[in-house]
């Protein structure tokens, strides 16, 4: 080879949709509602994080080719928010041969990062980029909307799920996978008509959608109401790809527990499983931020 230099692969240009303006949990609107959102100080409603997730498969598919779909990983921390009506790309370094991890990235049309994160092959590629930001982790000291939690607490029971072409995700998701479909900023057959394996295939961002529709059910006691947002996430592929129409189990752990100046955050790691809950498919490591702000009393409290 005669040469060193790092090459990356570049994506076009989309324009992601805002689809959770209605999305509603602890009975109150959430902070993809414009009005919330702006109460909060922010311009207007994001997108959510894990939607500019669907930016990443054409590239991974060129470096590492469909095992992706099966053992594929990406470990994202947010940066910035996007709101609809706004451009997103994404990009990957195009690593040595017989790598099994790269960095990967997202950005604005005018260069504005919008998440940084990982994508990896397989068990054995080394640490992700969540796995290195939870080493760096301080102790959470005094929480207030969290002090009930604690690491290794367990959701209440498991949690089945299944996500049917027509099917309404419920209140965090007002939408159906179809409806999604209809505005994905990256689509293929694989998600509709058929697959490879046989059958459609879950895109990667409805799999933080189809972890996340029970979560209610963990019953993790989290004070509220408090408006929260995703500031990391990992996608982890095990033994995938998921299929559309087909029955998971879901175990909940908290993983860490953190806090900032604005936020206290508790890391969720929630483990997919067959049908019987024998065989892990699948994993999702997510960092939920909740807004000191918008916790009635905080300042006083603390």
């Amino acid at each position: 080879m005669s040469f060193e230099t790092p090459l990356s692969l570049v994506g076009p240009l989309r324009s992601p949709r805002q689809m959770l303006g209605d999305q509603e949990y602890g009975g109150h609107a959430s902070i993809h509602d414009d009005a919330m959102a702006e109460k909060l100080g922010f311009r207007a409603g994001p997108i959510e994080g894990p939607t500019h997730f669907s930016l990443f498969p054409p590239l991974m598919e060129k470096i590492w080719g469909r095992a992706w779909f099966e053992q594929g990983c990406i470990s994202a921390h947010y940066l910035n928010m996007v709101v609809e009506g706004e451009e997103v790309r994404a990009f990957a370094e195009i690593p040595a041969e017989g790598v099994r991890s790269t960095r990967v990235w997202a950005e604005k049309a005018d260069g504005t990062p919008v998440l940084e994160a990982s994508a990896s092959l397989g068990p054995n590629a080394g640490p992700t980029l969540l796995e290195q930001r939870m080493a760096t982790l301080r102790p959470a000291g005094r929480l207030l909307i969290l002090e009930d939690l604690e690491v290794g607490m367990a959701g209440a029971a498991d949690e089945r799920v299944r996500m049917d072409p027509d099917q309404h995700m419920g209140a965090l998701y007002p939408f159906s996978l179809n409806q999604k479909l209809a505005a994905i900023t990256e689509t293929s057959d694989w998600y509709s008509k058929g697959s490879p394996w046989g059958r459609p295939i879950i895109p990667l961002e409805m799999i933080s959608v189809l972890a996340e529709y029970s979560s209610h059910q963990a019953k993790f006691p989290v004070k509220g109401p408090a408006v929260g947002l995703f500031a990391d996430q990992e996608l982890r592929l095990i033994d995938g790809p998921l299929f559309v129409g087909e029955e998971y189990v879901l175990r909940r752990e908290i993983a860490a527990l953190a806090q900032s100046k604005r936020t206290e955050s508790y890391w969720v790691r929630t483990r997919i499983f067959d049908s019987a809950g024998q065989r892990q498919v699948a994993e999702m490591l997510l960092n939920h931020a909740t807004l000191k702000d918008s916790y009635a009393g905080y300042a006083e409290a603390g």
